[in-house]
């Protein structure tokens, strides 16, 4: 049983068939499929790779030998679990025939009732308080003004608009907001939603974490751990122009025949990212934050099967959008008043602009000239440029490529920086040339 906890926990292994959640034709069907693409397995190698206690999986093996679909071909003879299975001819056209339904083969899901017990139960974040806001964000050169502003934001775990000019680091502010996020999460490789399978781990965007192997803590009896799920890292999921509105639903392969679970469920329990918001060309910005209404406010959202099927997941997503556009050409004033706190990635001061151009020199081991740094800032005051975030780093990098090809000593100097910034930046005035 699922039970909320202060402290990270896997849940439990199942230790019978009552305690997955799934019915014994859906243990069957995967059972068989997993002897079919292993070719013969012993029978703890198979539990492990269906993610439970070999008991769980005996009564399927039993059933496919007492119908001579399955056969003993060696093994310790010590006992059931380590005997080698594997398909008759007769097994075969069994497993091709549920092959026909779908191609998952892997953990067994998790039923939709346990993934929604345990994501109820999982704390969003843990206490926020100013000095911690300033350490999770402490390798980013941001002031108190913007750093009060993300405060609330995150103890709220509401959404959050973060906007201004391009440039100025509101990616990885946006990013660095899971420095906040405390302990683990589980995450099932599947879920199984009335015999119809939906793949959730995702290697792509979830980080697997080593583990106790066990699911309890302190001075309580240990169990084996439920290896239907994994354990993660807080997820941080990040997309920009590319998306679509149907990556927000359920991805259904007619060639597998089961289902890819959508962006905001491979992100719960962790940030979601929605960069450069606006400049999605499948979607409009109305169109995504309506699908973002509902979720937002009621901390749950509703999916669907190809059958019409619906469904419910707790929606334990910090949502961020990000954009270098006008909030007000985006989008109108009821929308914005559904992201309740919005904050300005404003441009960087002359001493903002060199303590990130020393972090980085210092990032990198790099030596510089004394005082570089300001007369860079001066020069590009004098012609009329903006000073934005990013400049450092990509400037310092134009200049480090030019020293080598100049076979220049490694070291930062402003004549580099001035002939990487001509090549840098596209000045109305040189168009008058041209």
């Amino acid at each position: 049983m699922i039970t909320a906890d202060t402290a990270f926990r896997m849940p439990p292994a199942p230790r019978t068939i009552e305690e997955t959640g799934l019915s014994s034709d859906l243990i069957l069907q995967i059972v068989t499929k997993a002897l079919h693409f292993a070719g013969e397995s012993v029978g703890t190698a198979l539990a492990d790779r269906l993610g439970v206690p070999f008991q769980v999986i005996e009564p399927a093996l039993e059933l496919l030998k007492r119908e001579r679909h399955c056969e003993i071909v060696g093994g310790a003879m010590v006992g059931s679990s380590s005997f080698k299975y594997r398909l008759t001819d007769a097994g075969r056209v069994r497993a091709a025939l549920f092959l026909e339904d779908n191609h998952y083969v892997g953990a067994l899901p998790v039923p939709i009732d346990q993934y929604q017990a345990y994501m109820g139960l999982l704390k969003e974040s843990g206490v926020v308080s100013r000095a911690g806001v300033r350490s999770a964000f402490s390798h980013l050169v941001l002031n108190d003004r913007t750093l009060d502003q993300l405060g609330p934001a995150l103890a709220a775990w509401h959404s959050l608009f973060v906007y201004g000019p391009p440039g100025n680091g509101k990616t990885v502010i946006s990013q660095a907001i899971r420095n906040l996020l405390h302990g683990d999460v589980a995450i099932p490789h599947a879920i199984s939603v009335e015999g119809h399978i939906i793949r959730v781990y995702d290697p792509v965007n979830h980080e697997a974490v080593g583990g106790p192997e066990t699911a309890t803590t302190g001075l309580e009896r240990a169990e084996p751990v439920d290896g239907r799920w994994v354990r993660c890292r807080r997820p941080l999921v990040t997309v920009g122009g590319e998306l679509t509105l149907s990556a927000l639903e359920l991805g259904y392969s007619p060639l597998t025949g089961f289902y890819a679970a959508p962006l905001q469920m491979i992100a719960n329990g962790g940030v979601l990212v929605i960069d450069d918001f606006g400049r999605q060309q499948a979607a409009s910005p109305r169109d995504l934050l309506n699908r973002w209404i509902v979720p937002l406010e009621s901390r749950v959202d509703y999916l669907t099967l190809q059958t019409g099927q619906k469904f419910h997941i707790p929606f334990k997503v910090f949502a961020v959008f990000a954009t270098n556009l006008k909030p007000g050409d985006l989008v109108d004033e009821a929308f914005l008043r559904r992201i309740q706190y919005k904050v300005l990635a404003e441009s960087p001061t002359l001493p903002e602009f060199v303590q990130i151009f020393e972090n980085y020199c210092r990032e990198r081991e790099i030596a510089h000239e004394p005082g570089v740094a300001e007369e860079l800032a001066r020069d590009l005051n004098r012609r009329g440029l903006k000073l934005r975030g990013c400049h450092p780093r990509d400037l310092i990098e134009h200049a480090l490529a030019l020293g080598r090809y100049l076979d220049k000593p490694p070291v930062i100097t402003f004549d580099l920086l001035a002939e990487a910034s001509a090549s840098y930046f596209v000045e109305d005035r040189d168009l008058a040339t041209v």
